[in-house]
């Protein structure tokens, strides 16, 4: 697939290493799934969506290619392929969506299609402290309740978010998470030991975005594929969840 270009038109600054970009393009996509988004003369990752319309992407400063991006102005052209993935679920009357800082992003998403199909949704963030708690006003916008926690304890509940929700969690009928893996692991135990249906979007090293250079496979499955949202029950015997992912040539590595 030949990379689309497009050109940005807004830049948000969400926190100090939290950006948002939307772009002069849309696109049919759902909930969950990714782009592999092009910078000319530096490389290809892929990217959550965060709105299909405009094509809206939120990204954390934390290596080359994201702090090359976030140096890009409005007007600057950028490269898209996709939509990639697997998607969400979107179904159930009572919805928890469960996000790691920045993992909010593709939930806003979610969250959007869920309410505008009368789905009951609330939003459960975490972070370190209030400053990472991104695109909380925008999930209130378009209807969600919320529930903040930090370790800091500088907004919402003090300590994890999993800890804020795990004693509410048959309150719904489905969850669905994004963030960091451990975080995710912990959103499927409970859910296990709840018996409440959830999905997680999982995160892998990748190339291609659809399956050919098992880039980003995670034990028997491969994210960009057969994900990046899972069904937990797909996950319960996978030895590679929240122990080992794969680097750059491909080695599997503790997590």
């Amino acid at each position: 697939m030949i990379p689309q270009i497009a050109h940005i038109t807004r830049v948000i600054q969400e926190n100090r290493t939290v950006r948002t970009f939307e772009l002069d393009t849309s696109l049919e996509a759902e909930p969950g799934q990714f782009l592999m988004l092009w910078l000319p003369g530096e490389a290809e990752k892929p990217i959550s969506i965060m709105d299909p319309d405009p094509l809206t992407v939120t990204v954390s400063r934390v290596g080359p290619f994201s702090s090359a991006l976030h140096r890009k102005q409005v007007g600057d052209p950028v490269g898209w392929r996709g939509p990639f993935g697997r998607p969400f679920t979107v179904q159930g009357s009572h919805l928890l969506l469960v996000a790691g800082g920045y993992g909010a992003a593709p939930l806003h998403f979610l969250a959007r299609r869920a309410c505008e199909a009368g789905i009951a949704t609330t939003l459960a963030i975490g972070a370190r402290t209030a400053e990472g708690l991104v695109l909380v006003e925008r999930f209130r916008q378009i209807g969600c309740a919320t529930v903040l926690a930090t370790e800091r304890g500088d907004a919402g509940h003090q300590g994890l978010v999993t800890e804020a929700v795990v004693n509410d969690l048959t309150r719904y009928d489905r969850v669905c998470a994004c963030g960091p893996e451990p975080m995710l692991y912990a959103v499927a135990r409970m859910c296990w030991e709840a018996g409440v249906p959830a999905q997680v979007s999982l995160e892998r090293y990748m190339k291609c975005g659809f399956g050919i250079c098992g880039q980003c496979a995670m034990g028997d499955k491969l994210v960009c594929r057969d994900g990046p949202v899972f069904d937990i029950e797909e996950l319960r015997d996978n030895e590679d969840f929240a122990r080992f992912t794969r680097n750059a040539t491909g080695r599997r590595v503790p997590l």
